[in-house]
């Protein structure tokens, strides 16, 4: 767009691209902005570098080996995915799983999501110029670390959850171990809340910055501490229970101001609460016997038809479209994935920002590129 200056000379709007290789990006993700000046005229989000097909690769692979698919799309919250396929497939073959094996994957899955957050809380500020909460978000992160390791075998796709429940019982005296991981974690959280969230310099980074509202949230599907920072009061384990989330108190933290600061202080809130949730769903497992997986036939085949899972994963909601044509492989199964709903939001919240909040807006929405492109 041309524009006149009043005094004999034109000037253009610069097109600039960030990405999609930039330091600025989580990943391979691209942004095409149109600036006057420092300031952002337009945004548009360009997705699909990193595509892996994911959806089209479980069209061929058998019902055990998509787990393995499944916990890759959001590589900070592989045991949630994996949890979220899985429920799909029990959902249609009518599977009840133990109820010890239910208890273990509430635990599992809020650790993963402490874990998610963690790294977030840590890297976020990195990208605006703090160094030190990295170093704390890590400590912690090692912490837990320790004992999804213990009880998976991995560190990041821990491939534990099986049609009909878990891949195999835990060792004996883990959860007083997870319980003291936990105890040491919620002993620390104060220094990273501490030295970040009242920090001028990072006050002034994001407050007030990046404003979403909750009617622009809705409108683009957002959801998780994205849209509960706006305040959009909904959370799958307490709006839709699955597992027993039903069966106990799930605080749901929110904020109105829908800026950066608060997405960040709903993310570090957020982490309390699952700390919370892992002990209690500890207590449930330490007074519940019985097996934590079922027996299934050789080859898995779920009945025709299909069905939709959702469930609260830590970035927000994700959901599992399974259609089955009676075969031991999904005729399709479709991902409705939480970063792809929030990263469009991006198109809303940059116009007319500055070029400089264009790295906080874009830290805050707290994606996973994979998540994205799936």
């Amino acid at each position: 767009m041309t524009v006149g200056t009043g005094a004999g000379l034109d000037t253009a709007d610069m097109v600039l691209n960030i990405g999609p290789q930039h330091p600025s990006t989580h990943g391979v993700l691209r942004l095409k902005l149109t600036l006057d000046g420092e300031r952002v005229v337009t945004c548009e989000p360009i997705v699909g570098y990193m595509h892996r097909g994911a959806e089209k690769l479980f069209e061929v692979r058998d019902y055990r080996q998509i787990i393995m698919l499944a916990n890759r799309h959001d590589w900070l919250s592989a045991f949630s995915n994996e949890l979220g396929v899985v429920l799909a497939v029990e959902r249609l073959m009518g599977i009840e799983v133990p109820e010890r094996a239910t208890w273990l994957r509430m635990a599992l899955a809020e650790l993963n999501r402490v874990l998610n957050h963690l790294m977030f809380l840590g890297s976020y500020p990195l990208e605006i110029g703090a160094i030190t909460p990295m170093f704390y978000a890590f400590r912690e992160r090692e912490t837990l670390q320790a004992v999804m390791e213990e009880v998976s075998g991995g560190r990041i796709h821990y491939m534990f959850n099986r049609v009909g429940g878990l891949k195999e019982e835990i060792p004996a005296g883990w959860t007083k171990r997870a319980r003291q991981a936990v105890a040491a974690v919620r002993r620390r959280m104060p220094d990273i809340d501490n030295v970040i969230r009242r920090n001028d310099i990072f006050m002034a980074r994001t407050v007030g910055v990046g404003v979403l509202s909750a009617a622009d949230a809705a409108a683009y599907g957002a959801s998780g501490p994205v849209a509960r920072a706006s305040g959009l009061d909904f959370d799958v384990r307490r709006d839709e229970p699955y597992l027993y989330y039903d069966q106990i108190d799930v605080p749901v933290v929110t904020r109105t101001a829908g800026d950066c600061h608060a997405r960040f202080e709903v993310l570090l809130e957020q982490v309390f609460v699952s700390l919370d949730l892992i002990d209690e769903c500890l207590d449930r497992v330490d007074r519940t016997g019985g097996p934590v997986n079922v027996r299934l036939p050789k080859v898995v085949k779920a009945p025709e038809g299909h069905t939709y899972a959702w469930t609260e994963n830590p970035l927000g909601v994700n959901g599992y479209y399974l259609v089955s044509r009676g075969e031991k492989t999904p005729w399709r199964l479709k991902l409705r994935t939480a970063s792809y709903a929030n990263v469009q939001a991006l198109a809303t919240l940059i116009p007319g920002c500055l070029v400089p909040d264009l790295i906080a807006i874009l830290g805050s929405m707290f994606f996973v590129v994979g998540d994205i492109d799936k």
